[in-house]
């Protein structure tokens, strides 16, 4: 019997077995290892997703695991393999597709959200997901890939560039990933964060955090400035204030980059974007070079995995930890350990 993580309704999780059929073709079978449980999980747990998501839903997409089964016509991958997934299936026929962006298709299937997720011990994916880790990173690590390739795809949408002045507002997983992406493309780097635990993990990763309950944080621009403003902010809290800070510290022909997913719509200064010439860019998902640069930034250590991993929990304690998650407290990333022993899944 193999079990997965279920959302069945708002707050509502458990743990039930789940069907395993042998992959088809262009398909394999994995044993997910480790899951990281993110932001869009909570959504999910929270009910605000539910026009989206068709309860019983398996949930997770942050993962690393081993291949087990391969499909027919499937080449290039054999069982053991290390490997995480783009969660990702595109029609390949809508305008958005046609023009060269799959990875917002029209018609996405984002897996372990329109479809079974890798919070399960068994997971069958197409081929055409893998993407192959080295044998020399830990699979824990590994499961930091995924949210590091949204880091990587966010400061490429906000074009960062060496000795640019970048703020990030919002110091949780994503955020802090994004700081450290930015800052290894040679960018000077602030972030901001209420949270005293998350600034303390930032600054542990050799980053600088401002609190901006105890700091005017425009003041702190305009000193580390020079009263220029920042070139780029990257807006990764979700809140109103979190805004109105991303689009006050910018400088002349600032760019600022919308990273949260905000529940509904915020009001914002568009005097300032006229006066300076800002542009606002959304950045959403990744492609495939994203992935395998956010593998690179993970196995050579770029991307401090083992500092952010605050927690790993069996996968029959995922339900509690998705509430340690949404009570806040001092928490950065939690991973579920999805290893079935009795079949020996994960190696």
């Amino acid at each position: 019997m193999t079990l997965a993580v279920r959302y069945t309704a708002a707050r509502t999780l458990d743990t039930a077995p789940a069907d395993i059929s042998p992959p088809g073709p262009g398909e394999v079978e994995l044993a997910p290892a480790y899951v990281g449980i993110c932001g869009t999980d909570l959504h999910i747990f929270h009910g605000d997703m539910d026009a989206r998501v068709a309860t019983p839903a398996v949930l997770g997409h942050e993962m690393s695991g081993r291949i087990v089964r391969v499909g027919p016509d499937v080449e290039g991958w054999a069982p053991g393999d290390a490997v995480t997934v783009m969660p990702l299936r595109w029609d390949n026929t809508c305008p958005a597709c046609q023009a060269g962006h799959q990875h917002i298709c029209q018609h996405l299937d984002f897996i372990g959200i329109d479809s079974p997720g890798a919070m399960q011990q068994r997971w069958t994916v197409p081929a055409s997901t893998l993407i192959r880790l080295p044998d020399s990173l830990p699979l824990d690590s590994a499961a930091l890939v995924e949210p590091t390739a949204v880091a990587v795809h966010d400061v490429g949408r906000a074009a960062v560039k060496e000795g640019q002045k970048v703020v990030v507002v919002g110091g949780g997983p994503v955020g802090i990933l994004i700081a450290l992406v930015a800052r290894s493309a040679g960018a000077d780097v602030r972030v901001v964060e209420l949270s005293a635990h998350r600034r303390a993990l930032a600054e542990q990763a050799g980053l600088t955090a401002w609190d901006p309950a105890a700091a005017d944080v425009l003041e702190l621009v305009r000193e580390w400035t020079g009263d220029a403003g920042a070139d780029v902010a990257f807006e990764v809290s979700g809140a109103a204030g979190g805004v109105n800070t991303a689009v006050d510290v910018l400088g002349v022909r600032g760019r600022l980059c919308l990273v949260a997913i905000h529940p509904r719509p915020r009001e914002i200064n568009l005097h300032r974007f006229f006066w300076r010439e800002l542009t606002l860019v959304g950045a959403r998902l990744y492609d495939r070079t994203d992935f395998e640069q956010a593998v690179a930034l993970v196995a050579d250590g770029t991307i401090p995995a083992d500092l952010l991993i605050s927690k790993v929990v069996p996968l029959t304690e995922a339900p509690a930890a998705f509430e340690a998650l949404e009570s806040g407290g001092d928490v950065m990333k939690i991973l579920v350990d999805c290893a079935d022993d009795t079949q020996g899944a994960a190696v």
